[in-house]
């Protein structure tokens, strides 16, 4: 220790005179690194408290989360749902969770533009005008079918009723891949209810999107 703080002693030196050299000799400071900041990015689920965390891609609450504050939440007008991208800190001695410093990113859009979003109730309806294209390749015939009695548009609700065992999940998994090949700009987002977890795997394995479950 006496090396480390730069004091000069000898052989006959003893120890209480080396304490007392010690205790008079200044020390310097250790600096500690600085905080670094990090990037991350999940989708915004506000509590009832007003207050929000950024959840993972499965959408369920875990220590990674990030918390959101009610004052950026309200700067921002963020609402459930939103994807968000910002700069956080690590939580402090009495915090459990990392904190949203900055936002970067609402909806892949710059905040300030997003803020000035309208509402969905402020939205008029109409007809789809943009179809989304599902054929891909000519040996799968299910796609092409649907492109052409039953074309999908952008904003367009549809549904499947057929019996048990009649291929709803093979079409539904045949029409995602679809979707991802031919509009790659498409967040493509499967959620299930009520399936079996092997299925859930299956569907994960099967399509390249985001798939959320609820077994």
């Amino acid at each position: 220790m006496a090396k480390s703080t730069g004091v000069h002693f000898s052989a006959h030196h003893k120890k209480h005179d080396l304490i007392k050299l010690l205790l008079q000799t200044p020390t310097t400071p250790v600096e500690e690194p600085p905080v670094q900041n990090l990037t991350s990015e999940g989708i915004l689920d506000i509590v009832q408290d007003g207050f929000g965390f950024l959840r993972g891609d499965r959408m369920l609450a875990s220590p990674n989360d990030v918390y959101v504050s009610q004052s950026q939440i309200r700067r921002f007008m963020l609402r459930t749902g939103d994807k968000i991208v910002g700069t956080v800190r690590p939580p402090k001695d009495n915090e459990r969770y990392l904190s949203l410093l900055r936002v970067e990113q609402i909806n892949g859009m710059d905040p300030d533009v997003a803020r000035k979003r309208p509402s969905a109730e402020q939205l008029v309806p109409i007809f789809p005008n943009q179809q989304i294209k599902l054929e891909t390749e000519p040996n799968i015939l299910s796609t092409r079918l649907v492109d052409l009695v039953a074309p999908i548009g952008r904003g367009q609700r549809g549904l499947i009723v057929s019996p048990p065992k009649a291929g709803k999940t093979l079409l539904l998994k045949t029409i995602a891949n679809g979707i991802t090949v031919n509009h790659p700009d498409i967040h493509l987002m499967v959620l299930l209810i009520g399936e079996r977890p092997e299925e859930v795997t299956d569907m994960r394995r099967s399509v390249q999107g985001e798939v959320i479950s609820s077994t």
